[in-house]
C-alpha cells in the first residue's frame, strides 16, 4: 500500500495537540489542531496545508501551519521552496515543517532565512534512552513487592474480672457475655502500659508475635489493670486468649516500562532542543 501520509500527519497532530493541552494558558483557550486546512491566499487561490491551528493574545490572532512528510530520506531543499511558494501570498502565518529523517544540509539553510521552523517529529529510538555520555537512561523498573499479611483472628475469648463485674455492674455472669461489634469497634485499653488498641490493630501486633512463623496459633495475655469497651461498655479484663492464622507471605512483581508511555519525540532543529511526549507527561529538553 502506498504511503499517502495521513498516518504521519495524524502521529505530529496528536503530539502537537498533547503539547499545547499540556499548557495552562493554551488549554484554557480550546485549541484545536485542523487537517487539511484550506486558506485563500492575497491572489484568491485557494492554499491546502496539513494541520493548522490559531490563537488570539492580546488581540492578535496568531496562526501557525505545519507540513508534515513522511519521506524515506532527507528533504531537499525543493521541498522548502515548495512551501515558501504557498505562503508568500499569505501574511502573518507561522510555517513549520516536520518530518522524520531530518534534512539537507541547503534545505536548512534556506529554512533558516525564511524563518521556518524545521522539526523531526518521530517515534522513540534506542539513543533516546542514552545519555549525552554514553550512559543507559532508566527506560523500565522492576519492583518487587513482599506482601505480608495481617493476622486472622478466627476466635477471641476475653477472660473478664469476675469480683470487678459484681461490685460495678448488675449483669447476670450465669450467663455469656456477647460483643455484638466488628473488630475496629472493640478495644483493649491497658492502663499499665498506656496504649489502647482495637482487635483490628490487635491482628498486625500478632503478625510481629508469630516470629516468621506461619500457620495456625494462639496468643495469651495477661494484664494487671486492663478494660476491655466497646461504645460506652467496658468491662475489667484480666487476660484475653486468641486465636489466629497468618499465612506465608506473597511476591508479586511490577514492571514500569516507560518507553510503552512514550508516545513520539520532537526534535526543534533551530533551537536545538528535544521534546519527549509521554502518555501522561511532557519532558521538555530531553536529556539536556
Amino acid at each position: 500500500m502506498a504511503n499517502n501520509g495521513r498516518d504521519y500527519e495524524e502521529f505530529v497532530a496528536r503530539l502537537q495537540q498533547t503539547l499545547i493541552d499540556s499548557e495552562d494558558y493554551l488549554k484554557q483557550k480550546n485549541i484545536t489542531i485542523e487537517r487539511n486546512k484550506k486558506i485563500i491566499d492575497n491572489c484568491g487561490i485557494d492554499r491546502e496545508f496539513d494541520l493548522y491551528w490559531e490563537c488570539e493574545f492580546g488581540g492578535i490572532l496568531y496562526k501557525t501551519i505545519i507540513e508534515c512528510k513522511d519521506y524515506a530520506s532527507s528533504v531537499t531543499i525543493d521541498k522548502i521552496d515548495a512551501l515558501i511558494g504557498k505562503i508568500r501570498d499569505i501574511p502573518d502565518i507561522k510555517p513549520v515543517f516536520a518530518t522524520k529523517t531530518g534534512y539537507q544540509s541547503g534545505a536548512e539553510t534556506k529554512a533558516k532565512q525564511h524563518k521556518i521552523d524545521l522539526l523531526i517529529v518521530r517515534e522513540q529510538n534506542d539513543d533516546d534512552w542514552m545519555d549525552s555520555e554514553g550512559n543507559h537512561l532508566i527506560k523500565i523498573i522492576e519492583i518487587n513487592m513482599h506482601i505480608l499479611s495481617p493476622a486472622i483472628i478466627t476466635n477471641f475469648q476475653p477472660l473478664i474480672d469476675k469480683d470487678w463485674m459484681e461490685q460495678n455492674t448488675d449483669i447476670d455472669l450465669s450467663k455469656p457475655l456477647h460483643f455484638k461489634a466488628n473488630n475496629n469497634e472493640i478495644f483493649i485499653e491497658d492502663k499499665v502500659r498506656g496504649e489502647r488498641y482495637s482487635l483490628l490493630d490487635l491482628s498486625n501486633k500478632l503478625g510481629n508475635y508469630s516470629q516468621n512463623q506461619y500457620g495456625k496459633m494462639d496468643y495469651t495475655e495477661e494484664f494487671d489493670n486492663a478494660y476491655i469497651n466497646y461504645g460506652s461498655v467496658s468491662y475489667k479484663l484480666r487476660a484475653y486468649k486468641v486465636e489466629y492464622e497468618i499465612y506465608p507471605p506473597s511476591t508479586e512483581t511490577v514492571s514500569i516500562n516507560f518507553g510503552e508511555k512514550l508516545i513520539g519525540v520532537i526534535e526543534y532543529l533551530m533551537a536545538g532542543k528535544k521534546t519527549a511526549v509521554f502518555e501522561d507527561s511532557i519532558i521538555k529538553d530531553w536529556k539536556k
